[in-house]
C-alpha cells in the first residue's frame, strides 16, 4: 500500500504538481531515491494543465482512468476544460491470454470453454482495463459475444479505492480550495459506478430492462442476455450481425438513410428519458449498430441512469419554468433538488439565470442548440457551487452524447426539434386532472403522517432540551494552514531531540570504554554517532527541499 502511495506522489511530481505535494506535506511518502535525486522534466511546456492530469491518470492505471471518465461527466464540479480533456482518456490495453480466460470461465460457470461453446475465438474483438470481449457460438448454434473480466482487477480496484478515499480526505483537510470540488462526494459516486461496472450481472439486468421497455418498438433492438452462460465476471450476449453507425460507406451500400437513423435514436432516447425513466447514457456511434433488416441495435449497457417519477416531474417543472422565464420558480425547484445550500448568493444567481433565460426566451425549437444551452446552464451551476444529483449529471452527459451522435449522422438535425413533442406531452400529462389528483392524494397522505407524528417528535425534542443534551457545533475556518505549520515544526523539533539524544547516549557509551572496540573506541558509540550524522544530514536535506519532514 505504501509503495502505491509513493507511486502516486511520484506521478504528481513528475507531471509538475509538486507544489500540491509540498502544500499537503506528503513528500515523505515518496521513495528515498526519488526524494534525493531530482526527477528530470518529462513534459513539454506547451502541455496544458488538463493534459498533464489526463496523462497522469493514464499512467496510474485502470482505476484512475475510470475516475477520470466519471469526472468527464461532472462539469458541474470541475472546470469544463478538464472535463473535456478527460473524455480523451484511453481505456484500451493489452488483452490477457486465452489460458486465463478459460480458467475464469471454468471458475465462474462451472464448465470448461469446450463444454459450453461449439466455437470460441481466442483473439478478443475488444479489450479494456476491466475486461475483454470474445466472439463465440453456443452448442445450440446461437452466435454470442462473451465479456470476461480481467483476472485480479477487483483486488487492484479495491486497494486503489482505499487510497483514493484517503487522498480525498487528506486533500479536503489540507487544501481549503479543494472543498469547492467536493472530493469525498466525487469518490463516493465513483465507488458506486465502478462497483456496478465490476458486476456484469448489473449490465445484464440493464440490457433486459431496456429490452422490456422497447419490446413493442419496431425499429429499436436490444440483444438477448444468456443467463446460463453469465455470472458476476462473465456476461454472454447475443451477437449483433450489423454495421457500426459510423461506417458511412457500409451504410451507403446498404442504402440506409442516416438522417432517419439519427431521428429514431433521438426519439428512443426521449422515450427513455420522459416515459421510462431509465436511460442509456453512452449512445455514441460505437454503441449503435444497424442490422441487415434495417433495425437499430443498442449495445453496451454498463452506463445507464434511473430517474424516479418524482425526479422526472421535477425536471418537467424546471422545463416549464424555463419556457415561462420564471426564474423564481426555477430557483425553488433547485432547492427541491437539494442543490442549493445556504452559502449560495441567491440575488446574484437570479440575475444570471434571468440573463440566460432572456437569451433564449421566445426562440423556436429549431433555433436552439440543446448541448450549448446545457453547457451554459452547467457552467452557471458550477459558478455558484450548486450541487447536481449524480443521476441528473449522468443524464446531462447522456444528452450531450446523443446530440454528438445525431450531429455525426446528420449535421442538420436539431435535438430540440425532436424533443419538443415529447416535452409537450410530458407537460400535458403533468397537468392532467388524474395526475393532479394522484399527487394531491399522495401529498395529503404524507402530511397526515407528519401531523400524526408531530406531537411525539415535539415532546421528544423538549425532553432532550430539558435534560440539557442539545448541542451546538461550529467549524472554525482558516486554521488548517496554521495547524499544518505547527505540526511540521513540532515534527522537526522532535526529530532534532531524537538526534541529540543519540549523540548524548553515544558520548556516554564512549566514555565507559565498553567493548567491543573499533579503532580503540567502543563500537556501539561509533554506530550511534554514524546514525546521528546520517539522520542529521537527512533532516537538513528535507528542510532545504521541502521545509518539513
Amino acid at each position: 500500500m505504501i509503495k502505491r502511495y509513493g507511486k502516486i506522489v511520484d506521478a504528481l511530481v513528475k507531471y509538475e504538481f509538486g507544489h500540491l505535494v509540498d502544500r499537503m506535506g506528503i513528500g515523505n511518502i515518496r521513495p528515498l531515491r526519488s526524494r534525493i535525486i531530482k526527477q528530470e522534466k518529462v513534459l513539454k511546456d506547451t502541455y496544458s494543465g488538463p493534459t498533464k492530469v489526463r496523462l497522469m491518470l493514464e499512467e496510474l492505471g485502470p482505476t484512475y482512468i475510470k475516475l477520470g471518465q466519471i469526472l468527464s461527466m461532472r462539469q458541474d464540479l470541475i472546470p469544463p476544460e478538464y472535463a473535456n480533456e478527460f473524455t480523451k482518456l484511453q481505456d484500451e490495453i493489452q488483452p490477457f491470454g486465452i489460458e486465463e480466460v478459460e480458467k475464469l470461465i471454468k471458475e465462474e460457470l462451472g464448465s470448461g470453454v469446450d463444454d459450453l461453446f461449439d466455437l470460441f475465438e481466442e483473439t478478443p474483438i475488444a479489450a479494456a482495463s476491466i475486461g475483454q470481449v470474445h466472439r463465440a457460438k453456443l452448442k445450440s448454434g446461437e452466435e454470442v459475444v462473451v465479456k470476461v473480466q480481467r483476472p485480479g482487477i477487483k483486488k487492484i480496484i479495491e486497494a486503489d479505492l482505499d487510497i483514493i478515499y484517503s487522498i480525498a480526505s487528506f486533500t479536503e483537510e489540507h487544501l481549503p480550495e479543494a472543498k469547492l470540488y467536493r472530493p469525498m462526494e466525487i469518490v463516493e459516486e465513483f465507488e458506486r459506478s465502478i462497483r456496478a461496472e465490476l458486476d456484469y450481472t448489473q449490465e445484464g439486468r440493464n440490457a433486459e430492462h431496456f429490452a422490456h421497455n422497447f419490446r413493442e418498438h419496431p425499429r429499436i433492438y436490444i440483444p438477448k442476455v444468456y443467463w446460463d452462460y453469465s455470472s458476476m465476471k462473465v456476461l454472454t450476449l447475443e451477437y449483433i450481425d450489423g454495421v457500426k453507425s459510423s461506417s458511412f460507406e457500409e451504410l451507403d451500400r446498404m442504402k440506409v438513410d442516416r438522417k432517419e437513423i439519427a431521428v429514431d435514436v433521438l426519439k428512443s432516447f426521449m422515450k427513455q428519458m420522459y416515459d421510462d425513466g431509465f436511460f442509456h447514457a453512452d449512445l455514441h456511434p460505437g454503441n449503435v449498430f444497424i442490422m441487415k433488416d434495417g433495425r437499430i441495435a443498442l449495445l453496451d449497457f454498463g452506463m445507464a441512469g434511473f430517474l424516479s417519477a418524482d425526479m422526472r416531474n421535477l425536471l418537467i417543472d424546471e422545463l416549464v419554468a424555463i419556457t415561462r422565464g420564471d426564474t423564481v420558480l426555477y430557483i425553488e425547484l433547485l432547492r427541491d433538488l437539494g442543490s442549493i445550500g445556504d452559502e449560495v448568493d441567491i440575488a446574484s444567481l437570479k440575475i444570471d439565470i434571468d440573463h440566460l433565460l432572456y437569451k433564449y426566451y421566445g426562440r423556436t425549437a429549431n433555433q436552439l442548440n440543446t448541448a450549448l444551452i446545457l453547457e451554459e446552464m452547467i457552467g452557471l451551476l458550477r459558478k455558484y457551487q450548486i450541487r447536481v444529483p449524480a443521476n441528473v449529471a449522468l443524464l446531462s452527459k447522456g444528452v450531450m452524447t446523443i446530440e454528438g451522435f445525431s450531429s455525426i449522422m446528420d449535421p442538420q438535425i436539431n435535438l430540440a426539434v425532436v424533443a419538443e413533442p415529447f416535452a409537450k406531452k410530458a407537460i400535458k400529462d403533468r397537468i392532467r386532472l388524474t395526475n393532479i389528483a394522484s399527487t394531491a392524494y399522495r401529498d395529503f397522505s404524507n402530511w397526515s403522517r407528519v401531523l400524526h407524528r408531530a406531537p411525539m417528535k415535539i415532546s421528544h425534542i423538549l425532553d432532550i432540551a430539558e435534560r440539557g443534551y442539545l448541542k451546538l457545533q461550529f467549524e472554525p475556518q482558516g486554521f488548517d494552514r496554521v495547524v499544518a505549520e505547527i505540526d511540521a515544526a513540532s515534527n522537526r523539533l522532535a526529530f532534532s531531540l531524537i538526534i541529540s539524544a543519540i549523540i548524548v547516549g553515544s558520548t556516554l557509551i564512549i566514555q565507559t570504554g565498553m567493548e567491543p572496540h573499533i579503532w580503540g573506541v567502543p563500537l556501539l558509540g561509533v554506530i550511534g554517532f554514524l546514525m546521528a550524522g546520517f539522520l542529521g544530514m537527512w533532516l537538513v536535506v528535507y528542510i532545504l527541499r521541502t521545509g518539513r519532514i
